[in-house]
């Protein structure tokens, strides 16, 4: 504020020079809320006569140049002084922090002053320039901002402790601030709402060297997580895929397999466990008049059983780098699971296991399906592996990898759909009326829980974008046929040519 003391003390000595006129009475000139008094000298005319009368060599028109020019002198340099003063203010408002700026009234008020002082002459009584009511309001609190230190942000003004972030509420003061549109917050708290966070580790996805945040995201849980996660031994579930939390453990199978809570709550362990679902999937084939002649065994076993009886097949596709079912026509000695694991920490421990001998009676052995996955992706892992043995039962021979998987994984998604609730139900492959096990499949429906059909919904996902040229395109050309022909007539025409229908 030095400069605002000096910008009055030479006010106040202009003045004497430019306040004659008025019989020797002083004139208030008001600015803002402050009031001056200027004194004018008390000189007239007949002053300059006495002056004259001492001094014969001057004249009165030569005294009365004289004034005027020592006068203007006097300004020039009070201007020069006035000018200095408001770029030292003008230069202490740029040193403020980045983002917004301090205004003071301070500054109104030298501009007014400088105005009056440039005047070629001061009225009776001094009109000043009062700002208008409103002039600056504030955008927080909506009310006269006033005398003080105010801020200039967005096209509006300020009190300071209006300026506030719009997620925690309190007041700005750091020199940085970020926006989302016209809302202002705290750096921190932005970051919180917008910088995505890892699902697994809890902590904020790192930038990459090019300062872009990459992550990894599931195409149908949207978990996303950091691309770390992908290569530092974090478990995923080998039912669903998701990745396990560090705040949420995962089970571990004994054949090194993780399996995450949700999976666990409906996981079939053991073959007496699935025999259940699996003569409810023979119902199912028999619903749509496609009886299997035959008993199929059907086994639960562990991964590594599961591989050894895919490298003793002569023949058969299967879906790596996972197998998860498989459809025996060889004769083998197969391990399966006799009596379920139970729960120890984190662990499945204390399986019991037999070894059981598999003769061929017909062209299917037997189906194996992998132990310790929820209900609905045994079922629909039967479903599929079913398809393989009615196909191999009713003479359909040498079938190209494409078609026969993808009528397989046909009837694996439309046996998932009719579990689920909203499904059209059972599709028959004639016109006659479904068989009771059809409605007595439908009214189980309401039975499961959100989680187990919203993995329902995830298994039909993985069936219908399955990138693979036998499951995935397979599904698809399996697909456009049975919804253009029906299934009858589908399976009529890969008997005859071995091929889906046009």
């Amino acid at each position: 504020m030095k400069w605002l003391g000096k910008l009055f003390k030479s006010g106040s000595s202009r003045g004497g020079a430019r306040g004659g006129g008025g019989g020797g009475r002083a004139h208030p000139q008001l600015l803002g809320e402050e009031n001056m008094v200027w004194s004018a000298p008390a000189r007239s005319l007949c002053n300059l006569q006495e002056i004259l009368g001492n001094n014969a060599g001057w004249n009165v028109e030569q005294l009365c140049g004289l004034y005027p020019t020592d006068d203007c002198s006097r300004a020039g340099k009070e201007e020069e002084e006035l000018d200095h003063a408001i770029a030292l203010s003008k230069a202490e408002d740029c040193k403020r922090p980045s983002g917004y700026r301090w205004g003071m009234n301070d500054e109104d008020l030298a501009r007014s002053l400088q105005d009056d002082l440039n005047s070629s002459s001061c009225p009776p009584y001094g009109t000043t320039q009062y700002y208008p009511r409103s002039y600056r309001l504030c955008g927080g609190c909506q009310r006269d901002i006033g005398f003080g230190n105010y801020l200039g942000c967005m096209g509006k003004y300020f009190h300071p402790e209006c300026f506030r972030c719009c997620s925690c509420g309190y007041s700005i003061t750091e020199t940085e601030f970020s926006l989302s549109g016209n809302d202002p917050y705290h750096k921190s708290c932005f970051k919180e709402l917008t910088h995505p966070k890892c699902e697994v580790c809890h902590q904020f996805i790192p930038t990459n060297p090019a300062g872009l945040i990459e992550y990894r995201c599931h195409p149908f849980w949207s978990q996303k997580y950091c691309p770390s996660h992908e290569h530092d031994g974090t478990a995923r579930c080998c039912s669903c895929e998701r990745l396990e939390s560090w705040n949420a453990r995962y089970y571990f199978l004994e054949d090194g397999r993780s399996l995450c809570l949700e999976c666990m709550e409906s996981a079939i362990m053991d073959t007496g466990d699935c025999q259940p679902l699996y003569h409810a999937i023979r119902d199912y084939y028999e619903g749509m008049n496609m009886k299997l002649d035959q008993q199929i065994p059907m086994l639960l076993v562990e991964r590594q059983a599961l591989n050894e009886a895919i490298v003793g097949e002569k023949n058969g596709y299967h879906h790596m780098p996972e197998t998860r079912g498989l459809c025996l026509s060889e004769e083998q000695t197969v391990t399966s699971i006799l009596k379920r694991p139970r729960i120890g920490g984190h662990r499945l421990i204390g399986m019991r296991t037999e070894p059981r001998k598999l003769n061929r009676k017909c062209e299917v052995t037997a189906i194996l399906v992998l132990y310790g996955l929820p209900r609905l992706l045994t079922g629909a892992i039967l479903a599929h592996e079913l398809m393989h043995g009615w196909l191999r039962l009713k003479g359909y021979r040498n079938l190209n990898p494409e078609v026969e998987e993808g009528i397989c994984q046909m009837l694996s998604h439309m046996w998932l759909e009719s579990e689920l609730p909203g499904s059209k139900g059972m599709p028959s492959t004639s016109t006659s009326t479904p068989s009771s096990s059809s409605s007595s499949s439908s009214s189980k429906k309401g039975g499961k829980s959100h989680v187990e059909n919203k993995l329902g919904e995830f298994f039909m996902h993985q069936i219908a974008h399955d990138a693979s040229p036998a499951y995935g395109e397979g599904f698809r050309a399996a697909s456009a046929a049975v919804s253009k022909y029906g299934l009858r007539r589908t399976l009529d025409h890969i008997r005859l040519t071995g091929s889906f229908p046009l």
